[in-house]
C-alpha cells in the first residue's frame, strides 16, 4: 500500500503490539472553515481503508470539525501483523493515537465493521465519546448462531482463492444499482495488493481480522449504550458477515437493514434512526448528500 495515494498527508504513530513493533497509519485534517473546537474520529469497514471516507472528511472540515481518519492495525497503510485481532485492541489503539493528538473526547462515524468498533470503543471508553453515528454497521444480529465457525486456513485459502472478477462481484453486492465507475478503484486497490509478493500475509492477516468480527459480538451491548447514537441504515442493504459459509435457509431472514435500523433504533436508549432509500451498505458513498446532512445535524444538535 506504499504506492496508494490517499487524499491528505498520512502520518503514523508506532508502538508495540502482542510483541511486534507497527506502526497506525491515520490522517488528521485541520478544520478549512471557522474551526468549531470539535473532533470526528472516522472508522472504516473491514473491506476498505481510511481513503474512502474522502468526501466526508472534506464536508466535516469545511463544517468546521478536526477531522481524524485512522487505518486500523491489520488495514490500509498501517502495519498487518500475524496476532490475533480484537476490537478490544483497536479500541485501545485509538486511544492511544487521540492521547498523542492531544484530542480527548470525539464524535465517531462508523461503517460496517467500523460500527462493531465504534461499540466497543464507546462502550470501553465512555469519556472519549461524544456521540456514535453507525453507518449501516455490522453486528445488528447474531450471527454466530447461524454461520458456521471457520479455521483460519480455510480463510486464507479462500482469500487467495480470489480474483480481480469475483472481488469487483463482491464489491458490488455492497453497492447494488448504485455501482459507479469510481468505485472501481477499490477493485484496483485488491487487485494491485494481490500481485505483491506479500499477499499470502494479507490474506491471512484478512482471514484473522474476519475471526475478530465473528467473535466480537455487540448485539448485547446496544441497550448499554448511553450516549447520543444516530443509525443510518441503507434500505437496499442485505449484507449477512459470511453469508457464503452457511446453508440458505439458515440465512434466510437475515441481513434485512430495513429492520435491523428499526430493531436497533428501539434497543439503543433514545436513538436516532435515518433510513436511506434505494441505498446500499455505504452511504456516504452512494448518496452523500444525505448522508452528510443526516450527520452534520445530528452533530449540531448534541
Amino acid at each position: 500500500m506504499e504506492g496508494w495515494i490517499y487524499p491528505y498527508p498520512v502520518n503514523y504513530l508506532q508502538f508495540e503490539q502482542q510483541g511486534h513493533l507497527v506502526r497506525m497509519a491515520y490522517m488528521d485534517v485541520a478544520p478549512s472553515a471557522k474551526p468549531n473546537g470539535r473532533s470526528v474520529i472516522l472508522f472504516h469497514g473491514k473491506n476498505f481503508g481510511a481513503d474512502y471516507w474522502e468526501n466526508t472528511i472534506r464536508t466535516l472540515s469545511e463544517q468546521g470539525y478536526r477531522v481524524i481518519a485512522p487505518d486500523q492495525i491489520g488495514f490500509g497503510k498501517s502495519s498487518k501483523p500475524e496476532i490475533r485481532y480484537t476490537f478490544a485492541d483497536l479500541a485501545d489503539n485509538n486511544v492511544r493515537l487521540l492521547e498523542q493528538l492531544g484530542v480527548s473526547r470525539v464524535a465517531v462515524v462508523a461503517n460496517s465493521m467500523g460500527g462493531m468498533l465504534g461499540i466497543h470503543f464507546a462502550r470501553r471508553y465512555p469519556q472519549s465519546v461524544s456521540a456514535l453515528v453507525l453507518e449501516n454497521p455490522l453486528g445488528l444480529e447474531e450471527y454466530v448462531t447461524a454461520i458456521p465457525k471457520q479455521s483460519t486456513q480455510s480463510l486464507q485459502k479462500q482469500e487467495m482463492a480470489q480474483t480481480t472478477d469475483s472481488y469487483r462481484s463482491f464489491i458490488k453486492s455492497y453497492f447494488n444499482d448504485n455501482y459507479r465507475p469510481e468505485f472501481e478503484r477499490f477493485v484496483e486497490q485488491f487487485s494491485r495488493v494481490q500481485r505483491s509478493p506479500e499477499y499470502p500475509r494479507y490474506a491471512l492477516v484478512s482471514a484473522l481480522t474476519y475471526q475478530m468480527i465473528y467473535d466480537g459480538s455487540i448485539y448485547n451491548e446496544l441497550p448499554n449504550l448511553g450516549l447520543p447514537v444516530l443509525l443510518t441504515i441503507g434500505q437496499l442493504d442485505r449484507t449477512v458477515f459470511g453469508r457464503r459459509f452457511a446453508p440458505p435457509e439458515m440465512v434466510k431472514g437475515m441481513g434485512y437493514f430495513p429492520q435491523l435500523g428499526k430493531d436497533a433504533q428501539k434497543r439503543i436508549p433514545n436513538a436516532r434512526l435515518v433510513e436511506l432509500d434505494n441505498v446500499g451498505h455505504v452511504p456516504h458513498l452512494e448518496a452523500p448528500e444525505s448522508f452528510h446532512a443526516a450527520v452534520l445535524q445530528f452533530l449540531a444538535d448534541k
